[in-house]
């Protein structure tokens, strides 16, 4: 009987492309800083995060955002993109309220140019501090700041607003649900988003992707 020829057209495992998450971010050192700590805890091969500190106001890290979406044929003039692999990546931007003008213009600019938005009210602090409790009571970026001086062992509002993360990733799960929530009583009561936070809806796509 003669053996049967190989299937030449049958193909091999299919290798799943790298997801690239690329942040703008408003900070020079809290918000990378996070996010690193975040990319190390992961340790996915397959999860890319590109994070550019220091990126200015929110309206200048919006149109930063999208010149990003566009360069890889997500934004709304975006250019001819021929890598299949650029698919799936995602653009977001990362700004806080704290005393910035034009909020409303930025988040409506990554709206149209599929750009997700990781905002705080009134800044990313907020969002490191649910990862330790609860907290509900409308403040300041100062207030906010000087409470988590007061929880996270190493951060100093003074020197460099930065510290061991790690500590906290432990916590993500909680800090996402209580996000959640206090989104949510926000919505409830439809006027001021002081305090919320919307960072948990960007941690929840980086860990999904590296499920």
């Amino acid at each position: 009987m003669a053996r049967k020829s190989p299937d030449l057209h049958r193909r091999g495992p299919r290798l799943e492309p790298k997801k690239t998450f690329y942040l703008f971010c408003e900070g020079k050192n809290t918000e990378p800083d996070y996010f690193r700590a975040l990319k190390r805890k992961i340790r996915d091969p397959l999860i890319k995060i590109v994070d550019k500190p220091a990126a200015g106001v929110p309206m200048t890290i919006a149109n930063l955002s999208v010149e990003q979406a566009n360069a890889i044929g997500k934004g709304a003039k975006r250019k001819r993109v021929k890598q299949s692999y650029q698919e799936a990546d995602e653009v977001w931007a990362v700004f806080d309220r704290d005393e910035h003008p034009h909020i409303q213009e930025a988040m409506q600019l990554c709206d149209s140019n599929n750009v997700g938005i990781a905002f705080s009210d009134p800044c990313f602090e907020l969002w490191l501090i649910l990862h330790i409790h609860d907290f509900n009571r409308a403040c300041n970026r100062h207030d906010i700041q000087r409470a988590l001086s007061d929880v996270l062992e190493g951060y100093e509002r003074g020197r460099g607003k930065t510290a061991d993360f790690s500590v906290l990733l432990e916590d993500i799960e909680n800090a996402e649900n209580r996000a959640e929530v206090l989104l949510d009583r926000r919505h409830e009561e439809g006027g001021d988003t002081n305090p919320s936070t919307t960072v948990f809806k960007l941690t929840r796509r980086i860990r999904a992707a590296a499920k």
